[in-house]
């Protein structure tokens, strides 16, 4: 719990800093919530895989309703969806959670208009580990 809060805290705190307000569009009407995988706690807002995995790191702050939490909530799906199709496992520590946090950071701060998928895929392949036979 922890690690998420350490990357949800660093993640959402750049990423809702480094956009420039004037180019905030209004919010679209949001579709109806679906489980996108198993892995939420109760609490996790889940978005239709299909439409976050399209979207930029500045779309995907609107469709978090500009809300931190929710925000990180997209990011955690995006890197389960990621993990889940590469056979890997993330590490569960402070330490990899603070350097998959600054990987996404980094790579959202640079380019807005980029996929937010492909930032968390390429921290997902960084820090991933195979994942064993006998946990498949």
């Amino acid at each position: 719990m922890k690690v998420r809060l350490l990357l949800a805290t660093s993640l959402l705190a750049v990423t809702f800093l480094s956009m420039p307000t004037s180019n905030l569009r209004a919010s679209t009407p949001q579709q109806p919530e679906v489980t996108a995988h198993p892995k939420t706690d109760a609490d996790d807002k889940t978005y239709p895989i299909d439409q976050i995995i399209t979207a930029s790191v500045h779309d995907a702050w609107l469709l978090s309703g500009k809300n931190e939490e929710a925000f990180f909530d997209i990011v955690e799906q995006l890197a389960q969806f990621s993990a889940q199709k590469r056979g890997l496992v993330l590490p569960d520590t402070a330490a990899a959670g603070r350097r998959m946090g600054m990987m996404i950071k980094t790579g959202a701060k640079a380019d807005h208009e980029q996929l937010l998928y492909a930032i968390v895929d390429q921290a997902v392949r960084t820090l991933g580990v195979k994942a064993s036979v006998s946990a498949k």
